[in-house]
């Protein structure tokens, strides 16, 4: 599948919608968490999806960790398709993006405990002490490029 990457400002208005219309159906509806999802780092992110029939069908934003320039954030990684590798794919093209295109040498993300083992069979270790997001166990990983 190919992997689309935009910035915020590149994003058709469609795209847009159906990237905030995947992460609420995840998100809100799917993990019943109530937050503001527009949280305005969506603006300085690189968005990375998967579109299909229509649909972001596999998602995450990516920018950069503020105190280290070679490190990047990725957050919102969903997919609406389960049991497809779409989430694996998403990934590891993302990393691959972000070492190449973006010059980082590791990916962080704040990783919900029911995700962790996904995670760990992509190379991520478990950097912090489970704490509460949004009501939910996370914890923060990192896996160097």
């Amino acid at each position: 599948m190919q992997l689309i990457v935009k910035s915020f400002d590149e994003l058709s208005t469609r795209e847009l919608y159906e990237i905030l219309k995947s992460r609420d159906e995840i998100f809100s509806v799917g993990q019943k968490i109530i937050y503001v999802d527009e949280d305005n780092v969506d603006y300085a992110s690189l968005h990375f999806f998967f579109w299909k029939n229509d649909r972001v069908i596999a998602y995450l934003r990516a920018y950069r960790d503020l105190k280290h320039i070679n490190v990047v954030k990725f957050g919102r990684v969903l997919t609406l398709e389960h049991g497809q590798g779409l989430g694996k794919e998403l990934m590891e093209q993302s990393m691959a993006y972000a070492k190449e295109t973006m010059g980082c040498n590791k990916v962080a993300l704040d990783a919900q405990i029911q995700a962790e083992g996904f995670y760990k069979k992509l190379g991520f270790v478990t950097v912090s002490s489970e704490y509460l997001e949004a009501g939910i166990p996370h914890v923060d990983m990192e896996k160097k490029l």
